[in-house]
């Protein structure tokens, strides 16, 4: 087979084919890996809403709205109900003040606003630091849980701050990062409830005056 000439020609016409097979391959391949990673990414979400607020019968993700919290951050919130009633809401929140960037949870609130839960979905902090959010602020033990405390009723800030929760142990900006996102989550939801407000102290006292 005669060898092929090394003219700028033949070259931009080779680099052109590799280019065409390349991009060829990785349409291919995105094309093939989207729905898997979809339904991945689907499956990880339903895991997290069922973690943080148990017993739903509905489905929320086709109930899910969107709405912006006064940082600018797009949170996801999921209404939960049983046989109709709302028992509470996951919302997708997240902050930028991570260590190391952005902290993104799912946390669920009772109708009340009521802490139920959370699950920590993503982060980049140090590994045997800020990883140990995924446990630390649901452990029963001195002042780390925020589990069943209340946003707006409690001061959901670190001790150092004033606050009443203990931060992780060296990781204190860290936990001042989930804690902000945690805050996001209950003020955007407040602010944006959809019909579905998060009771105040004043709307339940009216309540009860009124029976």
């Amino acid at each position: 087979m005669a060898k092929t000439e090394s003219t700028l020609k033949n070259m931009v016409l080779t680099l052109l084919v590799i280019t065409a097979i390349a991009g060829t391959s990785l349409g291919f391949m995105h094309k093939l890996t989207k729905e898997p990673i979809a339904a991945a990414k689907l499956a990880k979400q339903q895991t997290a809403i069922s973690e943080v607020v148990p017993g739903y019968t509905n489905n929320p993700g086709e109930e899910m709205y969107e709405a912006t919290s006064k940082e600018g951050f797009q949170l996801k919130i999921f209404p939960a109900k049983k046989d109709g009633e709302l028992i509470g809401v996951a919302i997708e929140t997240m902050t930028n003040k991570g260590f190391s960037g952005e902290v993104k949870i799912m946390v669920g609130l009772k109708p009340d606003g009521t802490i139920i839960n959370y699950k920590v979905l993503e982060h980049k902090e140090t590994p045997g630091l800020g990883t140990k959010m995924d446990l630390w602020f649901k452990t029963d033990k001195k002042n780390q849980s925020i589990l069943a405390k209340h946003p707006k009723n409690n001061n959901l800030t670190v001790s150092k701050d004033g606050g009443e929760v203990d931060a992780i142990t060296a990781a204190t900006i860290s936990s001042r990062a989930f804690l902000d996102a945690v805050r996001v989550a209950y003020e955007t939801y407040q602010d944006n409830p959809a019909n579905q407000p998060v009771a105040s102290e004043a709307a339940a006292t009216e309540e009860g005056g009124a029976q």
